[in-house]
């Protein structure tokens, strides 16, 4: 899942970054409303971590101009404004969800996993098509009768991967929805990543269509 992260202070914003990116997501941080919707006019993201004091543009402002365009991206208020009539603004203003500053990462996660689901219409954290399971909280896989753990890439390749299942993904296309704007991509990245989850699921767990791309069967 790629997310736009719109957080002002550097030392919060570059801890997010990595935390977030060590759990899998890809992240893309700007510092300031005005950046934040600007960025989100290009529609690549899932869900919007968004600070309520941004210079130029509140997050306020931002939340407001994103429901006024009908955009329904997922929302999730960091915050160190504390008060009852906030919260309760924000949430009326479209908000799904609202975290107050300092929060713990671990429950960052899962409200962000919670929001995620909602808009994908599940009821779990585990993604299943075929014989293949994905589990977002653990980051374990399942294929067939293989089991193991996937590390961050592997897991956001093979996610991106389930939920485009039956379409061929090009290596371009898995280059951008897999690493963040900033993130340096080798040439042989992908082709590391794949061989590295059929090495631990099985060679049929992703299907390479040559000269094309890659799959997950839908079947």
């Amino acid at each position: 899942m790629r997310l736009l992260l719109a957080e002002d202070d550097v030392m919060i914003g570059e801890a997010l970054v990595m935390a977030l990116r060590d759990a899998a997501y890809r992240v893309d941080w700007v510092q300031s409303g005005s950046a934040a919707l600007l960025a989100l006019e290009l529609g690549q993201h899932q869900a919007l971590l968004l600070d309520l004091g941004l210079p130029e543009c509140d997050g306020l402002a931002v939340l407001q101009q994103l429901r006024n365009l009908a955009n329904a991206i997922p929302v999730i208020i960091l915050t160190a404004r504390d008060d009852v009539a906030t919260r309760i603004q924000g949430l009326d203003l479209g908000a799904d969800d609202y975290l107050v500053k300092p929060f713990n990462l671990p429950e960052l996660l899962a409200r962000l996993r919670a929001v995620l689901r909602r808009q994908g219409g599940q009821v779990s954290s585990v993604y299943r098509v075929g014989q293949l399971s994905l589990d977002a909280h653990t980051h374990e896989a399942t294929f067939a009768e293989n089991t193991a753990r996937l590390s961050a890439k592997e897991f956001a390749l093979l996610q991106v991967l389930m939920l485009s299942s039956g379409q061929i993904l090009s290596r371009s296309v898995l280059e951008e929805r897999v690493y963040g704007w900033n993130e340096e991509v080798e040439s042989n990245a992908i082709d590391f990543l794949i061989h590295g989850i059929r090495k631990k699921l099985g060679n049929s767990a992703i299907k390479n269509i040559r000269g094309a791309g890659w799959m997950v069967s839908k079947t």
